[in-house]
This record gives C-alpha cells, structure tokens and sequence, in this order.
C-alpha cells in the first residue's frame, strides 16, 4: 500500500492547527491592516463629557461645612437647644466678643507658652532616651524596661503627684506635658533606628565611616522618618495634656476660660475653647507636615490616587 503525497501547490487537506474551541489559527488570525485600523475606530470622547476635578481644598472644606451646615439647621430647628450646645451663630458672637475684650488672646498666649516649653522638655527628654537606648546595647538594658513600664501608667494619674511634688503654679503644667511628649517620641525614634537596615550600616563600614559618621550619615537620617510621626503625635498628646494642665489651680489659659464657662454653665464659651484648641493643634500638624516635607525630600512616598 503506497502513499501519495499531495504535489506542490495543489490543493489538498488543511493541516493548520485547530483551536480549543474549534477554529484554526488562521480564522483567528487579525489581518495587519486591521490592527493598525483599529485606533480610528475608537470613538472620540467630546470634551464636555470629560470628568472635571474638584480642587482639592474644596473637597478638605465640604465636610466640616456640611457638619456645620447639620449643626445650624438643628440649632434653628429647635431640635438642638442651648442648654445642650449653642449654635454656630451664638458662638461666633461670643467668640468675637472674647477677642475684642482680650481675654481669648491673652489665654492663647498663655497656652502656648506652655505648650512650647512642654514640647522642647519632651522632645529633649524623648529623644535623648530614644538615642540611647536605640545606638547601645547597654543603653538599652538600663533604659527600654523603665520607659515601657512608665509609659504604660496613664499621665494624668499623677496630676496628684506632681502637685505634692511642684506645689500648684507651673511646673506641674509644664511637667504633665513634658510626660506625655516624651513617650510616643521615644517609641518612634527608637523604633526608626532599629529600623534602619543592616545592609546599609555595612555599606557605610565598607566605606570607612567610622562611628559617628554612620550614626550622622546613615543611622540618623534612616531613623528621621520615625521621628517626624512621633513628633505628630506628640504634638496631639501635648494639647491633650495641656487640657488637664490647666484644670490645676489655673488662674490664665484656655483651659481657665473652660473652668470658668463650666461653672456658669456657658455652653457657648466652651465650644470657643474647644474650637481654639482644636485650630492650635491643627496648624501645630501644619507646621511638622511642612517640616517633614522640606527634610524628607530625598524620600519618593506614595501621596494616593
């Protein structure tokens, strides 16, 4: 029995292979002229269509705009009574009233005092601790178990200490929120330089940094990161603080304006204060965002979508 093979160009079975599906390659195949045809088919969308991007400062503004916006319909509604919480229109009144008698920029100034003396003194102890505990061994063992002891004790429970200790002027206040400064900075600075990685402290030998020169080139810059979120959330700890600070035998402060609103129940003068606070803190964050920018250029983040 013989074979016979099909002569060249004659047309014999289609050998071409077949698909899953059922269909040869050559069906499926797309012709070049359609490939590079395809774009033109694309429809153009018109520029009308287009999405439009709300500027970002609108979108940051339109929630605390409609909260006030719920606020003043209940406060005109009557479903909010003043007793319970003034309305937007009463304590922007009364807030003007504050500044032009002098009596809110007076306690702002008094509070900031504080606030500032508070936050070096924590930063100085935070960070210090942190450093010691973070580049030795040594510094570890005698430092890192008393911090997370003390830091685990709320700071407001020794209020009543440090009055029997410093008596009732300043320095309980300014002691209150050096305490609560000091930890979160302590807890991040240590955490970023035992964060740093161990590839790069061997590259920097290699080189031949010596001690300090890995710490001031490589350690510390690795660990600047940790500092500027520790240093974000003190600043939230410190205003905090501030406010039982200042419940100690003030006689100044914004915290003295809120005892005294307390006591005639002037639920107006409060939220003042508390809006105050709440801006203090907010440009606070503002500056170390701006800070955290301007030393951390050499860091590619991601900023969202």
């Amino acid at each position: 029995m013989s074979i016979s093979h099909a002569p060249p160009g004659s047309s014999g079975p289609d050998m071409s292979p077949v698909s899953k599906d059922g269909l040869s390659d050559q069906a499926t195949t797309t012709p070049d002229h359609a490939v590079h045809a395809a774009p033109e088919l694309q429809p153009i969308v018109p520029a009308s269509t287009r999405r439009t991007r709300v500027p970002r400062w609108m979108r940051r503004t339109s929630g605390p705009l409609l909260l006030l916006a719920l606020w003043q319909l209940l406060s005109g509604t009557g479903l909010l009574t003043p007793d319970v919480l003034a309305s937007p229109g009463t304590i922007a009144r009364v807030g003007r009233d504050l500044v032009t008698d002098g009596s809110l920029p007076g306690a702002m100034g008094v509070s900031l005092q504080r606030v500032t003396v508070g936050l070096l003194l924590g930063t100085l102890v935070g960070t210090g601790l942190a450093l010691v505990s973070g580049l030795f061994r040594i510094g570890e063992d005698l430092v890192d178990a008393s911090v997370q002891m003390l830091r685990t004790v709320p700071f407001v429970g020794l209020i009543p200490l440090f009055i029997i200790w410093f008596g009732i002027g300043e320095t309980p206040k300014v002691a209150i929120i050096t305490l609560g400064v000091s930890f979160p900075l302590y807890l991040n600075v240590y955490a970023g330089i035992r964060g740093v990685d161990s590839q790069l402290i061997e590259a920097g030998e290699s080189l031949g940094l010596s001690r300090w020169g890995l710490v001031r080139h490589v350690i510390l810059p690795g660990a600047l990161p940790g500092a500027m979120t520790g240093l974000r959330y003190s600043l939230g700890i410190a205003w905090l603080a501030l406010v039982f600070a200042e419940q100690i035998n003030a006689d100044a402060g914004i915290g003295f304006l809120m005892v005294q609103a307390r006591d005639f129940l002037r639920t107006d003068v409060i939220v003042v204060c508390l809006i105050v606070y709440a801006f203090l803190g907010l440009l606070a964050d503002f500056v170390v965002r701006t800070l955290e920018r301007l030393l951390l250029q050499w860091r590619p983040t991601f900023t969202g979508r």
